[in-house]
Order: structure tokens, then sequence, then C-alpha cells
């Protein structure tokens, strides 16, 4: 059996009458590359707070590395690094003035630990004496990244790590944590993009404080109970107000400018598809079965 890292037991969270985690449970292994997938107000930054024993829950347990995130919170802060959602560095202090400042508190230096962070910190080294808040959102992401593993932690926990930053960093950021994995070190990423989940060894699909299924991507795309379809006439809005109409439909989403339409298996004649379009006055009917994605299976498992 794999060691665990991560260990979670039935925490609960809530603000006022708002459940934001609604006693969930789960496991990370030493090592492991583990996401979080979901929208805003999901409960991913709440958990991600409680991990790093910034926020209290109202019930349950948690341990990282063994240390009760409650009581061993000073031992929990020393082997984890954080990196919250908004960008929390210091805007008016430069690049090498905020790594120091983090390599202080935790008792180290940058030369002491440069190895650990080179292959990120020497990509915005040559601005080390610009402010952080001139840097561009990719530069300050490496730069956040940086001060999160300053002080060798073994527990990484990245909340939302690629928002608002351009697909080129975001492709980039993602191989440095596959690198950080080749490491060794335990990686515990949340995000809203859905595409980013295929990216990690195991994902927990969360909404509404509830883990609504927790499993390997390929396991959770291949658990997907309908036969999937894109659907496009060259009318999006009216596609799917009228496939509404169509019997059998299970779903139906818009997906760019075609619809991703969900029938039971092996149900739907596509002659039949075709011809009910053809009389709604969709001329350009174009129909093709398709391997569903991370985002089809979090939106059925939403209808459930």
């Amino acid at each position: 059996m794999d060691p665990i890292s991560i260990s979670v037991k039935s925490i609960t969270r809530k603000y006022g009458a708002n459940v934001a985690l609604d006693a969930i449970s789960f496991d990370v292994k030493k090592g492991e590359l583990f996401g979080f997938i979901g929208p805003d107000g999901a409960g991913k930054t709440t958990l991600f707070r409680i991990l790093t024993t910034l926020l209290l829950p109202d019930a349950g347990e948690a341990t990282v590395e063994g240390l009760d995130v409650v009581q061993d919170y000073k031992q929990v802060r020393k082997i984890a690094g954080y990196m919250p959602g908004k960008f929390s560095l210091y805007m008016d202090l430069t690049v090498e003035e905020n790594l120091k400042f983090y390599a202080t508190i935790f008792g180290t230096t940058i030369e002491e630990n440069y190895d650990l962070i080179k292959a990120i910190y020497s990509q915005i080294e040559p601005f080390r004496k610009r402010k952080a808040g001139q840097l561009s959102g990719g530069m300050k992401q490496k730069l956040a990244l940086s001060c999160a593993l300053i002080h060798k932690p073994v527990v990484l926990f990245l909340d939302e790590p690629t928002t608002g930053v351009d697909a080129v960093s975001r492709v980039e950021f993602w191989e440095m944590l596959k690198r950080l994995k080749e490491g060794g070190i335990t990686i515990l990423v949340s995000t809203p993009y859905m595409d980013e989940a295929s990216l990690c060894d195991r994902v927990a699909l969360i909404q509404y404080g509830k883990i609504l299924q927790l499993s390997t991507p390929q396991e959770v795309v291949e658990k997907f109970p309908f036969d999937l379809y894109t659907v496009s006439s060259g009318d999006i809005y009216n596609l799917l107000n009228d496939m509404k109409n169509f019997p059998g439909m299970k779903s139906c989403y818009a997906f760019g400018q075609s619809a991703h339409v969900a029938f039971q298996k092996g149900t739907l004649n596509e002659n039949s598809l075709r011809e009910f379009l053809l009389k709604k006055e969709h001329p350009k009917v174009e129909i093709e079965n398709i391997q569903a994605n991370i985002e089809d299976c979090f939106m059925e498992l939403m209808d459930k």
C-alpha cells in the first residue's frame, strides 16, 4: 500500500448558512500530483486554507505528512509550501527582495536552496531588480512558486495557479509541476480548467462542497454512462433550444459553436436526428460520435 501524504476525513466548513465543505474525505499518496477540479465557489480554496493551517474546520480532521493541521499547525507550516489563488507577494518589493524575504522567514537563503528553484527562478532572474507589481501574469506565477519552494517543502499546495495567465504560461507551469513531482514532492493543485485534469495522477471533481467523483482522469472519462455526440448547425442558440424537444436526449450543452448531446447507449438514429433538425430549418447539420472529456463527465455528474 502506498504511503499517504495528505489525509482528510469528514472535513466540514460553513460560512453562516452556506456549506463550503460538506464532510469530504480523501487521501493523497506521497509523490502524487493530485488535482481538485471544479468551478469558482466549489470549496477548493476553503479546503486549501484548512490544509495549510490558515482556517479551522468546523468538523472532521486532516493530516499532512502525519501532522494534524490543527494541533500541529507550526510543524505543518515548516513542511508545506502554499501558493494562494490571488498573487499575494509584496508588490513594492523587487523579485529578489521577495524571494529573500520568504527565505529569511523560514531560516534559509536563496543560495542554500537555489538548486530546488533554479529551473523556475532562472526564467525570471534577469528581472530580479524589477518590482513584483510590474511583472506579467506568467512571471508573477513563477515568482510565487519560487517563494513557495524556497524552504524545501515536502508537500506543495497550489490554489488555481494558472488562473488569469496566458496559454503558453499555463503549459510551462504544468511542465514545472511535472519536474517537481519527479523530485518527490507531493502536489495538491486546484483548477477551474477541466482540460488540466488530464495532467494529474488522480483528480477529485468537486462542486457545492462535495466530491462528485475521485479517480484517475482516464477512469473518470471511461465511466461516462452515455453515448456522446457533437452536433452543429451554424446556429448554436436555436440548436440548443430545438434539441430539448428531441426524443431520448439525456443532456445537451454548448461547447463552442457546437453542442455536446448525450443519449442512452445504442439508442440514437443519426438519420432521425438529422431529419429532425432539417425540419427545424437547420440547413448545415453535422453529427459526430465522440469520446467524452472531463468537462462532459463533470456536467453529467452535476445533473444527478
